[in-house]
């Protein structure tokens, strides 16, 4: 296929991929081309007769395999985001495949050898060849023959299962989707969001990817409630099995690696180190967040006059909140238009606190209609990269917010970065596009993301942008949610989409007032989600596990975290994130990066808060660094010493 456009570099400006050109058939001949035309790169590199330097061996790998690069990037975006049967079949195919082929690579014992006699005096050289030869050693590079063999064949079939999870839970966002005949049923709803639900007479409310549904909290039937809860934990039943084999496997492979469980395994390569370190850090947060949970659940349970259920948290939260601060979250819906809160909230705060403008460009395109574009400008006026936003939820499309690169920033190739935010917000049959104020909190998070891969300014893909610890990637956009309420901020974006008129400084006050509401509900969630992913992968080699529930129930229950009326943000037949996302045994990053969050937000307010000689200090002592670094030096550069937990704990309420 000599016009497949993954053959050669994008011509379109930073490289945006050609979304126009590509189709479905390209995918299977890229890949083959790809990884064939990569494998003989590294052979050459491998075999070639003069002795090993950083350029002829580590900068000549990042130079290898250009056009599986850019296929993968493409395929997996577009796996994610706007998937069809064709894409999932393609998908089973090559994941197993591109697991061999890495495996190839790491495990090339004329690759590695050449890799340890490098040596290099210069600092990011040297940053980058220690990373090199971590990912030799965690990949198995020093294991016997015997052993690397079992190793490729535990790596495909986690491959496999991986792919054969994501997809399941794809489909049950709809195929257990709550299905109702009366529009009264769902009494509670917004009129806007019935007619978006409305499918052949029939109303399809689909999952989203976590436990407790948006819409317990507004549907009045309690049964109805009910359902939508018992769909929600219940969906995806198969994947409790894959559970199972998965972290069977994981426990074997990490005892092949020398390690006495998959956690282990990937603590060692965070900035947390050790499974004592992390468990230290949820120690201190159990039993306080249970403590404030309980007391949440007797108010409600007075606010309903019965004891609350799962499926009536949500429901009486929001009644709750409303009484004790007289705060409805649908009346501030109208206050948050799509467009308004990136262009005047999201945007706005970026431009004032490091400089840089969007244009939107519409004559670019990304692979579906709803996906827009921007182009981002530095301060002086120079380019910077591209902003893609892909804001709605589909049918093919799966749950959660998320961002991606589409070209990574290097001097290295010369290229800019191409980013995007994906979120999953209802589109409405008519009228604007309002959010809710998770939703919004969303937008600025995923954006926080976006400048941690605009702002990279490094000359190796290998630790461009993102690519730092997963506790530590967190960190940056757990930042940038604290221009949501930003004073400055809010009121620029919170205003009525019909009338312009801000959000009345009454309904400014109640949201502040009610910030440490809930949290209870909220830390318990998130922590037994947490837990119950340790629990996983804390597994012993060849330790069974007959019951995937049962297991789940004990496991809770031991980390003193099991609360029936809290379940865990995602169970284990749902849990993405862990068994198909790359966060296992790294759940507990967003509370690890949220201490590192907590202290720079008392930093900014410190400091003046959305000041330009702010952005600049973060921008350049932190987001600019991406992997090139160490990253808590990178924060100790930033904050001026090492973080304490407190800020955390008086944040959310926990002292």
């Amino acid at each position: 296929m000599a016009d497949n456009p993954f053959f050669a570099p994008s011509s379109l400006p930073y490289r945006l991929p050609p979304f126009a050109e590509i189709r479905e058939e390209h995918y299977l001949p890229a890949f083959e081309r790809g990884m064939a035309e990569h494998l003989a790169e590294v052979a050459a590199i491998a075999g070639d007769e003069d002795p090993p330097t950083f350029d002829n061996t580590i900068a000549a790998l990042e130079r290898s395999g250009r056009i599986l690069r850019r296929t993968a990037t493409v395929f997996f975006s577009v796996a994610a985001s706007n998937t069809s049967d064709a894409v999932m079949e393609i998908e089973k195919r090559v994941s197993p495949e591109l697991t061999r082929h890495n495996d190839a690579i790491l495990l090339d014992r004329a690759l590695w050898a050449r890799v340890k006699r490098v040596t290099t005096d210069d600092p990011e050289q040297a940053w980058l060849l220690e990373k090199y030869r971590e990912d030799f050693v965690r990949a198995g590079a020093d294991l016997t023959e015997p052993e690397q063999d079992r190793l490729r064949r535990l790596n495909e079939e986690l491959s496999r299962l991986s792919t054969e999870f994501s997809q399941n839970l794809l489909k049950a966002s709809t195929e257990s989707a709550l299905v109702v005949e009366d529009a009264k049923e769902l009494d509670g709803l917004d009129e806007a969001t019935i007619r978006s639900l409305e499918k052949d007479g029939r109303y399809v409310l689909p999952l989203l990817n976590f436990t407790n549904q948006p819409a317990l909290a507004q549907l009045t039937d309690r049964g109805v409630r009910r359902r939508l809860f018992e769909l929600s934990v219940g969906r995806a039943p198969a994947n409790f099995g894959l559970a199972v084999r998965m972290a069977t496997l994981r426990a074997e492979r990490a005892a092949l690696l020398g390690f006495p469980n998959h956690a282990a395994y990937v603590v060692a390569d965070q900035t947390a180190k050790t499974v004592e370190a992390v468990e230290e850090m949820l120690g201190q947060l159990v039993g306080p967040a249970v403590r404030n949970a309980e007391a949440e659940a007797q108010a409600l349970a007075e606010q309903a006059g019965f004891a609350i259920e799962p499926w009536d948290w949500s429901f009486y939260a929001e009644k709750l909140r409303r009484a004790r601060y007289d705060l409805d979250a649908d009346a501030m819906r109208p206050y948050f238009e799509l467009d308004r809160v990136y262009r005047d909230g999201v945007f706005k705060a970026a431009t004032l606190l490091y400089g840089v403008t969007f244009t939107e460009r519409p004559d670019l395109a990304g692979y579906h209609a709803d996906v827009r574009v921007f182009e981002v400008f530095d301060e002086d006026g120079s380019a910077l990269g591209l902003f893609l936003l892909d804001p709605f939820a589909r049918a093919n499309k799966r749950g959660g917010a998320w961002m991606n690169n589409l070209v990574d920033q290097s001097f290295l190739f010369d290229e800019k970065p191409v980013v995007m935010n994906n979120l999953n917000i209802t589109k409405p049959a008519t009228g604007p596009t309002l959010l809710s104020y998770d939703e919004v909190n969303t937008a600025f998070h995923e954006f926080g993301h976006a400048l941690h891969g605009l702002f990279s300014r490094v000359r190796f893909p290998r630790v461009s942008g993102t690519r730092v610890p997963r506790d530590f990637v967190e960190y940056p956009s757990q930042v940038n949610e604290m221009w949501l309420t930003w004073p400055e901020i809010l009121e620029s974006y919170a205003r009525h989409h019909e009338t312009g008129e801000p959000m009345p400084a009454e309904l400014v006050e109640k949201l502040k007032a009610a910030e440490r509401f809930n949290q209870g509900f909220k830390t318990v969630e998130y922590l037994a989600a947490t837990l119950l992913d340790w629990a996983w992968h804390k597994l012993a080699p060849g330790e069974e596990v007959a019951d995937a529930e049962a297991f789940e129930k004990a496991a809770l229950e031991a980390a003193g975290i099991a609360f029936a009326p809290v379940p865990p943000r995602y169970r284990t037949n749902y849990f993405m994130h862990i068994f198909s996302g790359g966060y296992s045994a790294g759940y507990y990053s967003y509370i690890w990066s949220e201490v590192l969050d907590a202290e720079s937000v008392e930093w900014f307010k410190e400091n003046g808060g959305l000041k330009r000689a702010n952005g600049d200090h973060f921008r350049g002592e932190l987001l600019s660094r991406g992997g090139s670094v160490d990253p808590l030096a990178s924060f100790r550069a930033f904050r001026g010493r090492e973080a304490s937990i407190r800020p955390l704990l008086e944040r959310r309420g926990l002292l």
